[in-house]
């Protein structure tokens, strides 16, 4: 806070100057608060001066000394011990300690609220993140789109933005009907019946423990005769259960869900009738080949893509457009957010599209695409194979390195650069883990106020003024 309060009063120190005729009338350049380096060049300093030379036409040092000379900083209670000019531009601010200890005193005042801002000033955003078919564990891949998603909706929630978490049930596609057809021929072979696993069917050994739940649950009362089709109950149950495993390493990690949307909802709703009749109406559709079009060429895609195929199955592409239409359109979302895995780099220009064809405007869709994880133990890779259902969940890695040491290490590099997750670095107790040396901390912190409480000494009131030293203010 105090860095964009250091921004002001800079800014009015230069319409100060003007004003008296110091410097000459012109527009202020933006120049920004940055921390220097060294320490001796004080705690905030700008090159605003350097920005100002050409249009002032004097030298920055000058411009510098007079821009100093009309900072009011008397009206920062004394924030500053200092403030001085430095070759060949600089302005340095240097805060006074007096000032840096009553901030201990704010903070505390502030609680859980310290920090907040009124950014967003109640701009409606949702932030989906994830979204995993609801086939399978969340796995460590998911993992770190889970840390991104959660940190930026807390971030933007902190900033005064009306945040909403959204995890887009995915039951409406082939892969859900893959995945009962797999639970179903697990189901049967709990019973002695020799079935084969569909083409693309799920190795994994929790489809068993799927198969035996439905055998808790039903008994023997799902079995068809043998070539029949399976029973509904297979597919809606069995997803019913992989969404309450899913909830379960939700918790695990600490993340919480404010909307649970199912993909099938924009078909039974009408939502997706409406989506393609705007883009119809809109001109964004042609039929050929015997399938449907949204014509995207016309927009600065390369090709168009298919909407309805030739078998009059809706494309995921025609869900995710309908799906976008209910976030802006029917819900009225100002901003939206969509954190993607990788694999969905190519998806990224065509959904902008298709959200300009429906007349929203596309800046208002920000999508984030992270990069895939690499699991290491030491130096050694993780090996894992999809195929053979040899995956390593969310939850296993939470369960052995925790779940705070798991969301740090996930947001630690930026979400467009490939990472590698260290497990044994991630557990290990010492400076060299940063989650260690952060909670290392805190227990001394908790500790000295346990032994605080138990003398029946009240820091409450504590003089915080008396906290002179560097390396108590640092």
């Amino acid at each position: 806070m105090i860095k964009n309060e250091i921004g002001q009063l800079v800014q009015a120190a230069v319409r100060k100057a003007q004003e008296a005729g110091d410097l000459p009338a012109a527009a202020i350049p933006d120049a920004p608060i940055e921390r220097p380096q060294r320490p001796e060049h004080g705690d905030y300093s700008t090159g605003l001066a350097m920005r100002m030379a050409r249009a002032a036409q004097m030298s920055p040092l000058d411009i510098a000394k007079t821009i100093a000379k009309h900072i009011d900083d008397e009206s920062q209670n004394g924030a500053f011990a200092a403030i001085e000019v430095a070759p060949p531009g600089f302005i340095n601010f240097r805060l006074s300690k007096a000032w840096l200890a009553a901030q201990v005193a704010t903070i505390l005042a502030a609680g859980p609220e310290f920090g907040n801002i009124s950014l967003g000033a109640g701009t409606k955003v949702q932030v989906e993140f994830v979204s995993a078919n609801p086939v399978g564990p969340i796995h460590v891949g998911n993992g770190r789109g889970l840390a991104l998603g959660d940190t930026l909706a807390r971030a933007l929630a902190a900033a005064g933005f009306e945040v909403e978490r959204e995890y887009l049930v995915n039951d409406a596609g082939t892969q859900t009907d893959i995945f009962a057809d797999t639970l179903y021929v697990r189901y049967q072979r709990l019973f002695g019946r020799e079935v084969e696993m569909p083409e693309g069917g799920y190795p994994g050994e929790y489809m068993i423990d799927l198969a035996n739940a439905l055998k808790d649950e039903f008994g023997d009362s799902l079995l068809r005769p043998e070539g029949e089709p399976r029973p509904p109950e297979v597919h809606e149950r069995g997803v019913a259960l992989m969404l309450e495993n899913i909830r379960q390493d939700l918790d695990a990690i600490g993340v919480q869900y404010d909307n649970w949307f199912s993909e099938r909802s924009v078909y039974e709703d009408g939502t997706y009738d409406k989506a393609m009749a705007v883009l119809r109406e809109r001109g964004f559709v042609s039929e050929r080949e015997g399938a449907v079009w949204f014509v995207s060429s016309t927009l600065g895609e390369e090709k168009d893509n298919v909407l309805v195929r030739s078998s009059g199955a809706p494309t995921y592409f025609a869900s995710d457009i309908a799906y976008h239409y209910n976030k802006f359109v029917t819900r009225g979302f100002d901003r939206v957010i969509n954190i993607w895995g990788a694999d969905h780099q190519g998806h990224v220009p065509r959904m902008k599209a298709a959200v300009s064809a429906l007349g929203v405007d596309a800046d208002r869709l920000d999508i984030i695409i992270y990069q895939l994880v690499t699991l290491k133990r030491g130096d050694e890779v993780v090996r894992l194979s999809k195929r053979a259902g040899e995956i390593v969940t969310l939850r296993s890695l939470v369960d052995e390195v925790g779940a705070d040491a798991t969301r740090y290490n996930f947001v630690t590099r930026a979400a467009d650069s490939h990472m590698e997750f260290d497990i044994e670095l991630a557990k290990r107790q010492s400076a060299e883990n940063p989650v260690y040396y952060v909670q290392y901390a805190h227990a001394r912190i908790a500790g000295i106020l346990t032994q605080a409480a138990e003398r029946g000494i009240d820091f409450a009131d504590g003089d915080v003024g008396l906290l002179k030293e560097d390396a108590e203010l640092d």
